[in-house]
């Protein structure tokens, strides 16, 4: 059975400004959702599953569906905020999302196979897409999961501080420890992020999480027990969120599952920041002119 890929596409992209999601930065008004895509395609993945807003279904299906159909199955879960149906009768106010844990719960009912998850703002490059499914065919199982390391000197923006899961790697290649650090940036030739004011050096060649996780379906019934102890625990703090690493750093902390931190030397850009477009439709020009892709993706 092909693993499937879940695209996480029901954030808010409120520093982007609109929805990033659905912008066109290829020549001919690619997203990067497309390039993940095809990649993903000719990786070996055998269905996609976009988590958005339900308001939003129809504008996903129309931009989607004529360029899928017939190439990959195609299948759309709802993330909102509903949390009875995780067993939470409390009505807890929230300003925004759960986070990215809580969003790939929308998956459970429609994933049966191994999957992966990927942000649909980020663009991750084809090496990543073989690796994890070499490792979803050959190695995953309920207690071996898996995440693509980026170098953390790959995956920056030029506009303002990022969030990234920095990884800590044993000498057998699997996670240690993840650590979720919200505001990394570039100063003085030199990368750094921020903590209570304090500013701490980071490595080039770090490895962090650009939210690539490879898992099987027994994740799920994992992170809604997690989830509904975030919920309590969190219920006064309406920006709270529930990241996906929490999952990573609970699973290997209980040893309950290893985490194989598979690493990639590709290049990560993604859109943050506004500011942040024109060198990502630059960058997808590139791999346009050398050939990486053809210029009219869906032929």
């Amino acid at each position: 059975m092909k693993p499937t890929l879940l695209i996480l596409a029901a954030g808010m992209a409120s520093r982007y400004g609109s929805m990033k999601q659905i912008d066109g930065f290829g020549p001919n008004g690619e997203t990067i959702i497309d390039y993940s895509i095809y990649d993903a395609i000719n990786a070996g993945f055998g269905k996609v599953v976009f988590i958005i807003k339900e308001e939003f279904v129809n504008e996903f299906k129309a931009i989607f569906e004529p360029k899928l159909a017939g190439r990959i199955e195609t299948e759309y879960v709802f993330q909102n905020f509903d949390l009875k149906q995780f067993g939470i009768e409390e009505e807890i106010y929230r300003e925004k999302p759960w986070g990215t844990a809580h969003a790939i719960l929308s998956g459970r009912n429609v994933i049966k196979e191994p999957f992966c998850v990927i942000n649909a703002d980020d663009y991750y490059g084809y090496d990543a897409f073989k690796k994890m499914v070499d490792f979803l065919t050959t190695e995953v199982t309920d207690s071996n999961y898996s995440i693509i390391g980026y170098e953390i000197g790959k995956t920056l923006s030029e506009f303002g501080a990022v969030s990234r899961g920095v990884c800590q790697v044993d000498e057998s290649g699997n996670l240690k420890e993840i650590v979720e650090r919200t505001k990394v940036y570039p100063k003085d030739g030199n990368i750094f992020y921020e903590e209570n004011g304090e500013e701490f050096p980071l490595a080039y060649e770090t490895p962090v999480s650009m939210n690539f996780w490879g898992f099987t379906p027994a994740v799920f019934k994992i992170t809604e027990e997690l989830f509904r102890k975030f919920a309590e625990a969190n219920k006064d703090k309406p920006k709270a969120e529930f990241f996906i690493p929490l999952i990573g750093e609970n699973l290997v902390k209980s040893n309950t599952a290893t985490f194989k931190v598979v690493p990639t030397s590709n290049k990560w850009f993604g859109v943050t920041y506004k500011e942040d477009k024109p060198y990502v439709q630059d960058s997808i020009d590139q791999l346009v002119k050398n050939g990486t892709y053809p210029e009219k993706l869906w032929n």
